[in-house]
Order: structure tokens, then sequence, then C-alpha cells
């Protein structure tokens, strides 16, 4: 109440009589009491007023307006009492319920615009609304500054070239929750939203930024009204990581198809909007079937991140009170239940707009004037004044209750970011950040469900090589090398030997060849067991090579020299007799040359192969494994390969060659069973060998092949292939020869054989002249026998007892 004035009326009008009013005490008086009169009645008296048309959702979807409203009337009373902040000017409020509809928004913007008095800023609350009015208000030269409005959509200046809003984007979220991301070491998310446009938009922008970030969002969820088939979804695709974007009643129905889907505990984190009230899961909703106690269950952990609207730092800032003061304010201007109205959150920055706006407006004063203008000439149609305070907003930057205020590019708010974390029911602060500076205040208090470190963002799995068993490569080398030994005893032996007869018509050179090649087929073994465990991968390409020309030479070496040797058998004794003598001389070059053919080609196709094609490491991946116990990871199977870019095609022509020559090998060995020749006398054996030969090569190359995936199997099927056949071959070819000389004790040269058996009639030694002799003695024993008949019918013409008598001897000879 105004306090009484120091006179009445009665006095006034008395010093307003003529008489009274001519002298210089009447006058005083009337100076006096008009002057104390109007400074109680009209204190303004003399400033211009400034209209700010306003929207205030009162009611509706968001009545935002039952807190926000008086915190604007509590800023505006406050600039209207500053003498440095517009001096000359008040500014006035006028307000309507918009009730958060945007056809009921219409009708009002209506009658702001075309009721008097003109006003020079729009400020809606509601994001429909304010779109609404942002869009229209660039027609008639407005500023719109918003309170309340998140939506992403309205970053657009194209479309809303003079919006501004103290209320930040709901995409300054966004870059909270990548640093989040980033500090926990997660690369992999999913999504879930609801298909409205403020969810999509701050979806579209999340992946914006987590793709220039390196995050990948693996599963991409939305639904309309019945959250189950995609919560479903994120189960099925084993999402760990997962950002939620719904309003409260239908975060309600996801929490409650999470908890039905046991997508919740240590191995999930769950990312909200913090703007949701405290105890929003233990709302009792009949839309679930949930209890309180699952409902808490499943949202256990989950972290929250929430513009922060009222400044944590105690700070006086331009309307020289505290965030404190400010609600202590507040909560004596709303009175009783004051923070269940809606809107108490957001009153800080309806309270921060109005602020903004005086302190642009004061800002427009000065370059105003000096252009000739003032703020009361501003109509609709003048654009100057509306750039000037286009301008002055687009610079803004003071402490407010609600923070620091600074507008972006886009009209939208700068702020920072609450972070939060479910714990034990309740939420508890885990840090900020700075959206301004790319800073996080971290309290270090976050924790995890039954774990000391944050979840792993996907299964973990890890890789395990397989290897060879150990075991099993030391046995086969050991058998490799003994069949190694082997090779150099019997190679000794040919070569120690080779002057001996026998030796020399078993042709020794190719024999050693034979030798050869089978020591170079068992050192294959050796590499063919060498892997990742053995040697580093950079050198692997390396095995690989000593694998192939080893295994290919060796082959051409040892089965080489042995199919020329039963060639050379076949094609001189299968001719006919007229050619066959012509052909019995052996000439030796012919044989090392065919061997040499065969040699040649070998190193050719390798050497192409390897030139063209190289062989290089190929890890095979196998299907993962979950190992025993509880434990969040898979075991993914590896196994190194020597292969190259057109494996198949080389060993389709490899395979192809060298089984065209088994075949033909077993052949001609068959074809020659039942020939003897003294120029090659162990051709028998050689065919042996080659059967042996053919047989394993024909069943292991296949069956290598199917089981290369088992390198155990793989590696001993093949490895003791080439120890039996050569252990075979060394025997056949070698121990029959070894034998002989030493049970017949044909270990002299030529030269110690004639000296041991002087005057014998045979010569061990030279075995064609003692064949030929032999030959000469039927031939003699049949001209006698025919000679003794013809005398024994002579002789029984002249006396038939003495014919008896030397007939019957004779038959006893014959």
């Amino acid at each position: 109440p105004k306090p009484k004035l120091p006179f009445s009326r009665t006095s006034v009008e008395i010093g307003c009589l003529p008489e009274v009013r001519r002298s210089i005490i009447g006058q005083t008086l009337i100076f006096a009491s008009l002057t104390l009169l109007l400074s109680w009645s009209c204190p303004a008296l003399g400033k211009k007023k400034l209209y700010i048309g306003a929207l205030f959702p009162m009611s509706g979807g968001w009545p935002g307006g039952q807190a926000c409203l008086p915190s604007a009337q509590m800023a505006l009373d406050l600039v209207n009492k500053r003498t440095d902040i517009l001096p000359e000017y008040e500014l006035e409020l006028i307000h309507y319920d918009s009730m958060c509809d945007p056809g009921e928004a219409t009708k009002l913007l209506y009658d702001l615009l075309y009721t008097e008095p003109i006003k020079m800023v729009l400020m809606p609350g509601c994001s429909s609304v304010s779109t609404l009015v942002a869009e229209a208000a660039r027609m008639w030269n407005l500023i719109v500054l918003s309170y309340g409005s998140s939506s992403p959509a309205l970053s657009n200046r194209q479309r809303f070239p003079t919006f501004f809003r103290t209320h930040p984007s709901a995409t300054l979220h966004n870059p909270t929750r990548v640093q989040l991301f980033q500090k926990w070491k997660w690369t992999k998310i999913a999504t879930i939203q609801q298909t409205t446009e403020v969810f999509t938009s701050t979806l579209d922008d999340l992946e914006a930024r987590t793709k220039e970030a390196g995050i990948e969002i693996s599963v991409r969820q939305s639904f309309l009204t019945d959250p189950a088939p995609a919560v479903k979804n994120l189960k099925r695709q084993d999402a760990r990581i997962i950002v939620g974007l719904f309003y409260e009643t239908e975060a309600r129905k996801v929490f409650c198809e999470v908890y039905k889907e046991k997508l919740y505990g240590k191995k999930y984190v769950w990312f909200l909007i913090g703007w949701y009230a405290d105890n929003w899961f233990k709302i009792k909703d009949p839309s679930i079937n949930c209890t309180v106690e699952q409902m808490t269950e499943a949202v256990e952990g989950h972290v929250t991140t929430e513009i922060v609207m009222l400044n944590p730092e105690t700070v006086r800032g331009a309307s020289n009170l505290t965030s404190q003061e400010f609600l202590n304010q507040l909560m004596s201007k709303l009175g009783v239940r004051t923070q269940r109205r809606q809107g108490f959150q957001e009153a800080p920055l309806a309270y921060d707009a109005v602020w903004a706006l005086a302190l642009a407006l004061n800002k427009t004063v000065g370059p105003l004037k000096a252009k000739g203008r003032r703020l009361e000439d501003f109509n609709y149609n003048n654009r100057d004044i509306t750039a000037e305070i286009y301008r002055a907003l687009n610079t803004s930057s003071f402490e407010g209750v609600s923070g620091h205020v600074v507008f972006d590019a886009q009209g939208s708010r700068m702020a920072w970011t609450l972070i939060e974390q479910l714990q034990g029911g309740s939420y508890k602060k885990i840090g900020y950040f700075d959206s301004t500076k790319g800073n996080l205040s971290w309290y270090g208090n976050d924790k995890w469900i039954g774990e000391s470190r944050p979840p792993a963002d996907q299964t973990v799995v890890i890789e395990v090589f397989r290897f060879l068993s150990q075991k099993l490569f030391v046995s086969v080398s050991v058998f490799a090398g003994l069949g190694i030994l082997l090779g150099i005893v019997c190679l000794t032996f040919n070569i120690y030997n080779s002057n001996v007869r026998y030796i020399q018509n078993s042709q020794p050179y190719l024999n050693n060849m034979t030798a050869v090649g089978c020591m170079m087929a068992l050192a294959a073994v050796f590499p063919l067991g060498l892997d990742g465990h053995h040697v580093h991968r950079k050198q692997f390409p390396v095995v690989c090579q000593f694998r192939l020309w080893l295994l290919g030479l060796g082959f051409s070496l040892a089965y080489g020299s042995m199919f020329t040797k039963i060639w050379w058998v076949h094609t001189v004794f299968t001719k006919k007799d007229d050619k066959k003598e012509k052909r019995k001389h052996l000439e030796p070059w012919k044989l090392y040359a065919t061997v040499g053919v065969l040699l040649i080609i070998d190193v050719l196709s390798l050497m192409i192969w390897q030139i063209v094609d190289p062989l290089h490491i190929t890890v095979e991946k196998f299907v993962r494994e979950a190992p025993k116990g509880d434990l969040d990871v898979l075991i993914q199977p590896l196994l190194e390969h020597c292969s190259s870019d057109k494996m198949n095609t080389w060993l389709g022509v490899v395979y192809g060659y060298k089984g065209l020559l088994l075949l033909l090998g077993i052949f001609l060995a068959y074809e020659t069973k039942s020939i003897s020749t003294e120029k090659i006398n162990d051709h028998r054996a050689v065919g042996m060998a080659i059967y042996n030969v053919s047989v394993l090569c024909m069943i292991t190359a296949p069956v290598t092949m199917i089981l290369s995936s088992q390198q155990d199997a793989s590696f001993a099927f093949a490895s003791l292939a080439i120890v039996f056949s050569v252990y075979i071959t060394l025997v056949v070819l070698f121990v029959p020869k070894m034998r002989r000389l030493i049970t017949r004790g044909e270990w002299q040269s030529d030269t110690q054989e004639t000296m041991k058996t002087q005057g014998s009639s045979t010569n061990n030694n030279d075995e064609e002249k003692s064949r030929q002799l032999e030959r000469e003695n039927k031939e003699l024993q049949k001209i006698i026998q025919e000679v003794q008949v013809l005398f024994c019918y002579a002789v029984g013409i002249a006396s038939v007892p003495n014919a008896v008598i030397l007939c019957s001897r004779y038959s006893i000879y014959s």
C-alpha cells in the first residue's frame, strides 16, 4: 500500500484558488503537491513503452508457462527498475495461453500482430508453437526469442532467419554422448527412438557426429506406439550400448519390454534424456504390466544427459542475482508445491530470455541513434531496427541464472550438459560437459553393475590362432630326420659301390637322383609343420615358398628318375624283335636328359607361379566358440594358410600334370613286370616303388584339400604320406642291393674278382660271357642227343640186345 500524502486533496484545491495561486507560497505549494502526487501515482512517467508479445503454454501437452511466466515477469520488473538498462524505455509483456497447440497459437499470433500496440519481439514456448511463429515472423520483420523449444529442426537459418532460443537444442546432448563414448572406449552403439520430428532430427545429428568420431551405429530401431518389436530386435542384434530417444510415458513402455527381454544388467548401458521426473520409473502406468520393482531393476545403472538450466556455480550475473537467490525468489512467488509446477526446470531459461532481450535492445540504442532512429520507431516494415536487434542478440554474451548465455550461428543456446547415473534407485551427478569449450568435468563416481569398469560395447571376440600340435610335429620330424639319414646311407652306399658290376647295371646315377629327391621330399616335412607358433607373419611367405619348391623338386628328382627307368625298359622291350636288338644298346645321356626335361618343366612352372601369383598368408575364420564360464567373450578361431589369389587354378595345373605322370608310370610298370634285362636290373623294384608313390599321392592330394581346415589331420596325412612313400622307395631300391652284396660278397671290382678266380671256367663278374657259354652248351647238348639217337638206331639194326641197352641208357640221360 502506498503511504499517505503529507497533504490532503483539499489543500491542493485551496492552493489552486486564484488569490493563493498568485502568491509565491501558493505556487510553491502547488508545485510540491503535483510533484509528489505524480511521483507516487506515475513512477514511469516519461518512459516510452516497448511491447513484447508472448505465448506461454499454461495448459495443454506441456504447460510450462505455469512457472516460466512468473519467472519472466520477475525479470521484467528488475529490468524496468534498472537505470543502466534501457533508461528511457519500459518493457511490457502482452501474453496469451497457447496451450502448446499450433492451431490455437495461429489465432493468438494473429491477435498479437493485428491488435495495437506494435510488438517488437515474439516469445513462444513449445517447439511446435515456436516452429509456427518463427516461420511466420520474418514476414513482419520480427525477432523470435524462445525459452522452451528444443527441437533440432529450429536450427535452420534458411527456414527461421530471425529465431533465437535460450533453451538449447536437443542436439546439444549429442556432443556429450560422443564424449562419453570416447571416454569409455565404445565404438559401436545402438539407438531406439520414438518416431517424432524432434527425436528423428536429434538422431540424424547423432549419427553424423558419431561417424565423424569413428563410432558406428550398428542398430537403429524406431517405434510409434508399441516398442516391443524394436526392443526384441535390439536383443537379437546383440546391442550393448543403447541410446533411447522418447518421451517419459513411452520410456516406461520401453523399459517394461527391456525387463521382459532381459536387456539390462552388467552387459548393457542405456542413455536416456535427463528431463524426466526423478521417479518416472516408479509412477504407476496402466499401459504397462510391469511392477515398480521390475522397472527399478531394469533402469538401474542407466546414464542421462540433461541441459544445465540452473548455474551450478555461485556467480552474480547480469541481474545481480545468484542462481540460488533466483530460486528462492521464484519459490516465494509461486507459493506452495512450487517444484511440481510445470516448467519449473525451464524457469531460469525464461528469466534469462528476458534479460537477453533487454540487454540486446539496450545495445541497439546507440547504433540506432547514430542513424537517426529510435526503438519506438519500430514497425513491421522496418528492417533496419530488426537487423540491429538481430545483430545484438547474435553477439550476446553474459552470465545468467541458467549459466553463461551465448548463441551459436543457428541461434541456439550453448550450454553445459549435466551427466547423471541412476545408482541404487536415485540419480547421482557424475560429471559436466561444456560444449562451448569441449571440456569434460568428471567426478569419477560412476558405478557399473557387477564390474569395476564399463562393459564392452559388443561381445568381446578374442582371436586365437590354431597351431599345429607340437607333439605331432616333433614325432613326424623325427621320422623325417631318420628318413634323411637313411637316404644319406643309401646314397653313400650307391656312390661307394658304383664300380661293382651289379650296381653299374642298375644305373646308379639315376638311383642317386632318386635318393636326393627322397631327401628333399623329407626335408619339406619341416617347413610343412612350421606356422605362426614358430615363424613371424612377415617370414611366413618364405616358409610357403620352401614347402612348394622342396616338394616340387623332390618329386621331380625321385619320381622322375624312376619313371625314366621304367619308360626306357618299356620302350626297348615292347618293340618288334627286329628293332629290339638295335635298341638294346643303352645310352645313359638319354636317361639323364629325360630326368632333366621333367625337372626343367617343374622349375619353369614353379617360377611362373611364384612371379605371377606368389604365395602369401591367408587367414581362415571358423565359427565363434563360447568359452566355459559366465564370460562375455567369444573365441574366434583362426588358421593360417599358404595361398595365392588363383590357388585352385595353379593346383589344378600341377595336379593334372603330376597325375598324368603317375598314371603313365603305373601303366608302364604293369607292362614291364615280366621283362628281364641286365641293363637295368632293378626295374621290377622301380615298378613297385612307382605303385607305392602313385597310390599314396593320388589318395593324399584330395584328402589334404578336404582336411585343410584341420591343421593336425592335414599335416599328419600329408607328412606321413611323404615319409612312408620315401621309406618304401629307399627300402625297395637299395636294401636288396645291400643284401646281395653282403650275402654274396660281391664287393670287389672287376680286377680283384679276376685275380681271385684264376683258371676258372666261369667268371662271376662277367655275367654276360657266362650266360653266353651256357647257351652254347645247351645247343651242343642238343646236337649230341640227336647224334646219340641216330647211333642207337644204327646199333639196334646190327644187334637187338645191344640196342636195348644203349637206348635205355640214352633215355635215362635224355
